[in-house]
């Protein structure tokens, strides 16, 4: 199954790393190349979108998309990770709370905000990661605040001491942020208790496969062909000989449609030849998967 490539869209379990779920899914193809887009923490479920064998050239397309979250931040504790995993390091009341006050606190984080990633992240700081500095006991490391978006913050239910929240919100956000600062806001304290992602870009977790349902023979029918990865790019359709050109490295002169730097080619016969970029009123090519023979 060496030649396997495309785009998977997995339903990550609680418990494992995206790591974890790669060294899986590398088992289970027989495929050394597999790559992941958009890290989960252990404690988090949902999409987690792979790309396997070519297709994972295209990985960088897959990252940067909008994701919607159901999370539940549990009010009245704060943790070292902003989360359960972490210890507790203190408890406020929370019983106070009205939901009033609580959908007023949201107010100011929605729509563009700054945020501050937690110590206990992948986000590198002098070449290190913060969470291995944390781990050796240095958590007053500088944290620069990084704009985000929020498009969406829906207050689901206020069951004590848990909050459920459905977020949309761009590439980047940290949730864990955002139930910490929540819970700061509210003056209890609070740390997420439960994260869910639904969607990454227009992957839904509707048709998410889960890990446990994969097999080495039905796994190919859960890939989705590598142009998946960039069927948000405009698509442009080429005759014979400027397919064939485009393959060999040569220009091609730009067509007036589509008007875009980078789009996706494809020959008279729909195969998909890879990206082209735009360059003055030519197209070059970009990065292409020529037919496997």
């Amino acid at each position: 199954m060496s030649d396997l490539s495309g785009i998977l869209c997995v339903n990550k379990p609680l418990g494992l790393t995206s790591h974890d779920v790669v060294g899986r899914v590398r088992r289970l193809a027989g495929l050394r190349r597999v790559g992941h887009a958009g890290t989960l923490d252990p404690l988090a479920t949902g999409v987690l979108l792979l790309a396997l064998g070519r297709a994972a050239r295209l990985i960088e397309y897959l990252v940067g998309h909008d994701k919607v979250y159901e999370t539940t931040v549990r009010l009245g504790q704060t943790t070292a990770t902003y989360d359960a995993e972490g210890d507790v390091l203190e408890e406020r009341p929370f019983l106070h709370l009205t939901l009033s006050q609580i959908e007023e606190a949201l107010t100011p984080f929605r729509g563009d905000i700054l945020q501050q990633p937690p110590i206990y992240s992948a986000i590198k700081q002098g070449g290190q990661p913060l969470y291995k500095l944390a781990r050796q006991g240095k958590t007053d490391v500088e944290r620069p605040y990084r704009p985000v978006t929020i498009h969406q913050l829906t207050l689901l239910s206020w069951e004590p001491p848990h909050l459920a929240l459905r977020i949309g919100c761009s590439s980047g956000t940290y949730i864990r942020s955002l139930g910490y600062d929540l819970g700061e806001a509210l003056g209890c304290g609070g740390h997420l208790s439960g994260l869910r992602r639904l969607a990454v870009g227009d992957f839904g977790l509707e048709t998410a496969v889960p890990l446990d349902d994969l097999t080495p023979d039905n796994i190919t029918a859960h890939l989705l062909p590598p142009d998946t990865a960039v069927r948000h790019l405009p698509r442009l359709n080429l005759p014979e000989t400027a397919a064939a050109d485009l393959l060999q490295g040569k220009p091609i002169a730009q067509t007036n449609e589509p008007s875009a730097e980078l789009v996706r080619a494809y020959g008279p016969d729909g195969h998909f030849l890879g990206i082209v970029t735009a360059e003055g009123d030519q197209w070059r090519a970009h990065k292409m998967f020529p037919a496997v023979p």
